[in-house]
């Protein structure tokens, strides 16, 4: 994939994160430099490792699929973009109970919001691309957003947290419609 698609997959996947991380800066008002470093670590290491996982998965499984990869592509691509968009929307508790930059927390967080990672991951092995370039494009843009997200939260609250995740579900629809349309148009 060209760079500019990697960087918007990027962009797209970090979003989960980069709303937790906005949660954590409104939840927490100590030790801020320390806890944002704490969770955009995290998160950047699980959205870097979960593509890699996902690949090689289906690395075993291209030959058997190579005649409908880009579809593959496509319905991960826009499940993950619409399961991001509708949880956007959707009211979430207020419990402030749960210490978001505690070890066990940022574990299962970061588990969680990278599991969208996988299944690009997935993708990027149905349809033979090289993992290592978008694995570190995708680690640091996460790292960066989630750093930046935590001082976000700190200053302005909740406000930008729904429109981000809903945002990057549909930077990701938008990259499975022009994998589909690639294949469909020009091959």
């Amino acid at each position: 994939m060209d760079p500019a698609t990697t960087l918007l997959i990027a962009l797209g996947l970090s979003m989960d994160a980069f709303a937790v991380s906005v949660s954590g800066g409104v939840c927490t008002a100590d030790n801020r430099a320390g806890n944002a470093f704490r969770m955009a670590v995290f998160f950047g290491v699980f959205q870097s490792a979960m593509p890699v996982i996902g690949w090689l998965a289906a690395v075993g499984f291209r030959d058997a699929i190579s005649g409908v990869d880009h579809w593959i592509a496509f319905v991960i691509l826009t499940a993950i973009g619409s399961k991001m968009i509708y949880e956007s929307l959707v009211k979430r508790g207020e419990s402030r109970a749960i210490d978001p930059t505690s070890y066990r927390t940022l574990f299962l967080l970061a588990l969680a919001t990278s599991i969208d990672a996988l299944a690009v991951g997935v993708g990027y092995g149905f349809l033979a691309e090289t993992i290592m370039l978008p694995v570190l494009v995708i680690g640091a843009v996460t790292f960066a957003v989630s750093f930046a997200g935590y001082f976000i939260g700190c200053r302005t609250g909740d406000f930008f947290e729904k429109k981000s995740e809903a945002a990057g579900g549909v930077i990701l629809i938008a990259i499975g419609l022009k994998i589909l349309a690639e294949h469909i148009f020009f091959q």
